[in-house]
């Protein structure tokens, strides 16, 4: 099975055959540079790249990246998503883009599809507060907010009363991570920069799951850039946004909830600046490998009959809203039942 890859650390990416070589760059005393072990990785195991340090390559590796379907995708210091290299659509369907096209312009089609988005993300909330409140912690004044908000859900008219709804509902959600995080508090919810530890991990895993819808939908004939809850805009894939409001409870939060109470993630793996929280390199590695852990985790899907990972799910949520979109069946987004 194909398989991410996380670098790190500053470095040259260049082919030799059908052989990847991630050369490290160190820098010793006096700024100095020097190489480090060179890694070589088969071409045929790698899925997509995550470039958290400065790379160096040229076009003819690109080239190459692009013919194996491999996609890079950039990250900056202060953990921000700053683009990504997607090899060619090379499944483009010219009637699934006039339908998307055709379904956001629908108002009815695009407010329905809209409010799957929201009622997913607050099931799967719900279902994260409902695993604490059964372990010894008081989930009840949360879950009954968020009940409130999501029983108005269909009474709304607009993408953007719907868009305050969901923003009710995640800030009652968000009041709840006090109680389930055990060694740092939240606060308010804090981004472009975050303000504290677990401000940092949300940006930071948002981001990660922004990417594996993107890596998705390129896996589909549907055009990311065309969304129905999020409104689209310059220089993002605003599809991205919508699916991944289902998938951040399951994915994300449960990924934090995990680093942080398991203490796997420590005060010494953020580094805090003049009004800013970031992970520090180390930070980023152990976050990595538990939301790797989380996505290679199965399930036995009710429909299909059969066990699939977290992250094929995100796959077959691209292929129920193209089968929606196409008037083939009506878009369920995923829920979790355990």
């Amino acid at each position: 099975m194909k398989k991410t890859y996380y670098l790190f650390n500053p470095g040259e990416l260049s082919r030799k055959d059908n052989t990847l070589r991630f050369l490290p760059i160190e820098e010793g005393e006096n700024g100095v540079e020097h190489p480090g072990q060179a890694r070589y990785i088969p071409v045929e195991g790698i899925s997509d790249f995550y470039v958290f340090g400065s790379l160096r390559a040229n076009s003819s590796l690109y080239n190459f990246l692009g013919s194996n379907d491999i996609a890079v995708h950039f990250f900056d210091y202060y953990e921000n998503y700053t683009g990504s290299f997607m090899p060619r659509d090379f499944l483009l369907s010219g009637k699934m883009l006039l339908a998307q096209a055709s379904a956001h312009k629908d108002k009815k089609k695009r407010m329905h599809l809209a409010r799957k988005f929201i009622a997913g993300a607050a099931f799967n909330m719900q279902k994260n507060l409902a695993y604490y409140n059964n372990r010894g912690k008081d989930m009840y004044p949360m879950m009954e907010q968020i009940e409130k908000y999501s029983s108005r859900i269909e009474e709304t008219t607009t993408v953007e009363s719907l868009m305050g709804i969901e923003g009710n509902i995640r800030q009652a959600y968000y009041d709840a991570f006090n109680l389930i995080i055990d060694p740092f508090e939240m606060g308010a919810r804090s981004k472009q920069p975050p303000q504290n530890e677990v401000n940092a991990l949300i940006s930071f895993g948002n981001m990660m799951c922004y990417t594996l819808c993107l890596k998705a939908i390129h896996q589909s004939q549907l055009n990311p850039t065309i969304s129905f809850l999020h409104t689209p805009g310059e220089r993002r894939y605003s599809l991205c946004l919508d699916i991944s409001e289902v998938f951040k409870p399951i994915l994300v939060d449960r990924t934090i909830f995990k680093v942080m109470n398991k203490r796997i993630i420590q005060a010494k793996h953020f580094d805090k600046q003049l009004n800013r929280c970031v992970l520090n390199p180390a930070g980023k590695k152990l976050f990595v490998q538990a939301f790797e852990e989380k996505l290679s985790e199965t399930i036995q899907h009710r429909k299909l009959s059969r066990v699939v990972s977290y992250r094929h799910l995100i796959k077959l949520e691209c292929y129920k809203i193209a089968k929606d979109i196409l008037g083939m069946e009506e878009y369920q987004p995923f829920k979790m039942y355990w």
